[in-house]
């Protein structure tokens, strides 16, 4: 994690190069908080809660820009350490890919690092991810954790948190765990409650929460917004994409022949990372293992999932879809590592039981 660190530190030194030559929304991440002298004329959801959470910093610390990015960047790192702390807690065998430590490579993938490392959303959302992955592991002890991220994921992306709170009732529902009776339903109460209490919010961000029909609604709000993000040179027309290719477009794209500049060519070569592991869950007993499937699992895919459709719906833009799939797809990976080291931890114990039987003299038939 030492070295993580350091890592991190280095995307933060590329990002800060590249904001001082390139056009960046975190300029004006810095800027707004100093337009206004009231703190909680800031306060709200999306753009302007970062802008309320930047506000002590800038004008009662009097951070500059500079530490300003760092303080962001530093967020971006707690997301890699909860990150750790999710996998490695439920994951506790080690698994390799392409030669390598599964948690090692995905740990060092430089497009999440790259969106995570400067003053913005990418950042402190995919920190609240994290925290709440880590949390739901054990709500008793972690409750304040819970509720922390609960609300950041809230505040800066209200949709994220329907996603994520979906994912938890599913995952509680579904789980192959024993768990009492009482604590699902302070769960499911918990988590359905608040999207009850939230729900004009999340829709109000897709202009739905005067929508008399809500599917009719949603679709007029993704074909408008998918066209509006199109028209910049990194633009897919998405529009007419069947549905499993615009998941695939928001997961694996761009890809060596459609990648944006020398950015587009780094993603790419991630991008074909995500595709090889993708492979490897696409196997028939991958079914099975979801129905027996933990919690954990379960929340991540179904997180996954459903921002997956969501946002397959309204990105049109490559270069937004590359800084936007960076907030779940480590979901994604844990879903993959977890089916691997579940299938590992099968042989091994297939073997030792082998190796009992043969030990009191039993032939045994392979």
């Amino acid at each position: 994690m030492n070295i993580l660190y350091l890592y991190h530190l280095f995307f933060f030194a590329v990002y800060y190069t590249y904001a001082l030559f390139n056009n960046s929304d975190s300029r004006a991440y810095f800027q707004r908080p100093q337009l206004f002298d009231n703190w909680f004329s800031y306060f709200g959801t999306s753009t302007t809660f970062i802008d309320f959470l930047s506000y002590p910093f800038i004008n009662f610390l009097g951070f500059n820009y500079e530490m300003m990015m760092v303080l962001f960047a530093w967020f971006g790192y707690i997301g890699f350490v909860y990150a750790y702390l999710f996998f490695r807690e439920n994951i506790p065998i080690k698994i390799k890919v392409f030669n390598i430590d599964f948690l090692v490579l995905v740990l060092f993938l430089p497009n999440m690092h790259f969106w995570t490392a400067s003053l913005g959303k990418g950042a402190p959302i995919f920190m609240s991810l994290m925290m709440f992955a880590y949390a739901i592991k054990d709500t008793k002890r972690r409750w304040g954790i819970l509720i922390i991220a609960s609300l950041i994921t809230y505040y800066i992306r209200p949709h994220v948190f329907l996603f994520v709170a979906a994912g938890t009732v599913l995952g509680y529902m579904t789980g192959k765990e024993k768990i009492a009776f009482w604590k699902k339903m302070l769960i499911y109460i918990g988590m359905i409650g608040s999207l009850i209490i939230v729900q004009d919010t999340i829709l109000g961000m897709a202009g739905l929460d005067e929508s008399e029909n809500l599917v009719e609604g949603f679709d007029q709000f993704s074909t408008e917004r998918g066209a509006e993000l199109a028209k910049s040179g990194s633009g897919v027309d998405m529009a007419d994409y069947p549905l499993p290719i615009k998941l695939f477009t928001f997961w694996f794209r761009p890809l060596f022949f459609d990648a944006p500049g020398v950015l587009g060519l780094v993603v790419s070569v991630e991008n074909l990372v995500y595709l090889l592991l993708f492979f490897k869950i696409l196997k028939s007993d991958f079914v099975r293992f979801l129905k027996k499937s933990p919690i954990s699992v379960k929340m991540s895919l179904t997180t996954f999932f459903l921002a997956s459709l969501a946002m397959a719906f309204v990105m049109s833009n490559l270069g937004i879809i590359m800084r936007q799939k960076s907030m779940v797809m480590y979901f994604l990976f844990f879903v993959i590592y977890y089916y691997l080291a579940q299938q590992k931890y099968d042989r091994i114990m297939r073997l030792r039981r082998l190796r009992k039987l043969e030990a009191k003299g039993v032939e045994v038939v392979t």
